[in-house]
């Protein structure tokens, strides 16, 4: 069995990246099962297959425990790691379907917490080939403080999670929402010379002691050299296409019959997907370059 673990700081555009993908993935003949991991998720756009809150929901656990919502969101994982038969009964149900993981938003489950990394070790043992699908919300490249906390956070959990990875800009219709981006949108996909940014930090910034913090966060991320990102707009195409290769390419996904025929249709789309920039083409086209044109005439 195949999926995607998708993982993300709240806000980033989990459950709405599910319910796309799940649409995009049924149109190539892909049999999809979602799983909403998430005990605070109680507004889904999709219909779970497997839902956690069949098990706990961190209402429960607020109550009965006392705890605030990061407490609770804990417990609730916690719980799900001592109980992992649950969940293993439950993906017997769905064999042979790739599945989606709609997963909780707390940084903390991923960065230093240990259930969501046995969670997912667990699912390995299981022969689950997973990749982690982690989205973050495009608009943080408008701010270069912000940018340097996404990168170090996905960097982090990267080696926490120990899987193979995809780091994801969604919502790239909204990039330029809270300000112009510094550079062309491929230095933050590829995080080229990371030196650069450290000269778009504030000017109070830049005189504080958090100057040398930021340097040196930079130096850390320079050197595993292993953050990249893929940009998404999940309404279009292209871009779920871009993205659905990448992480097929993670997991080493092979294509069946039906849904091979079906993707000849779309292969155009990725031509030339091998060139950097080509990847980036019509998030910047469409969404970088357009907002400096109307503010260059207003």
């Amino acid at each position: 069995m195949f999926g995607q673990l998708v993982i993300g700081p709240p806000g980033s555009g989990k459950t709405t990246y599910c319910a796309g993908m799940v649409q995009f993935l049924s149109g190539f003949g892909r049999e999809v099962a979602v799983v909403n991991l998430d005990p605070a998720n109680d507004m889904m756009s999709y219909k779970p297959d497997i839902n956690i809150a069949d098990l706990i929901t961190i209402s429960d656990a607020m109550d009965t425990l006392k705890l605030g919502p990061n407490g609770g969101l804990v417990y609730c994982m916690e719980f799900l790691e001592s109980n992992l038969a649950w969940l293993q009964s439950e993906l017997a149900k769905v064999k042979g379907k790739y599945l989606l993981f709609d997963c909780p938003g707390q940084v903390e489950l991923y960065t230093h917490n240990n259930a969501m990394r046995n969670i997912v070790a667990q699912m390995v043992a299981m022969d689950i080939r997973l990749v982690a699908v982690h989205l973050v919300d495009s608009h943080y490249c408008s701010d270069a403080s912000k940018f340097i906390s996404v990168l170090l956070t996905s960097l982090t959990t990267m080696l926490q999670m120990e899987l193979p990875h995809v780091n994801v800009l969604s919502k790239c219709d909204l990039i330029q929402k809270y300000g112009k981006l510094a550079f062309n949108l491929d230095f933050y996909t590829d995080v080229l010379d990371l030196s650069y940014i450290l000269d778009e930090l504030k000017e109070e910034e830049e005189d504080s002691k958090y100057k040398k913090l930021n340097s040196a966060i930079v130096d850390i991320i320079q050197d595993y050299s292993l953050v990249s990102f893929v940009p998404l707009f999940v309404e279009d195409k292209e871009s779920m296409l871009r993205v659905m290769k990448a992480v097929d390419k993670a997991n080493c996904y092979v294509f069946g019959d039906l849904e091979d025929r079906n993707m000849q249709q779309m292969l155009s789309c990725a031509v030339g997907a091998e060139f950097e920039y080509e990847k980036i083409k019509t998030v910047q086209e469409r969404f970088v370059d357009m907002e400096e044109t109307e503010s260059e005439k207003g």
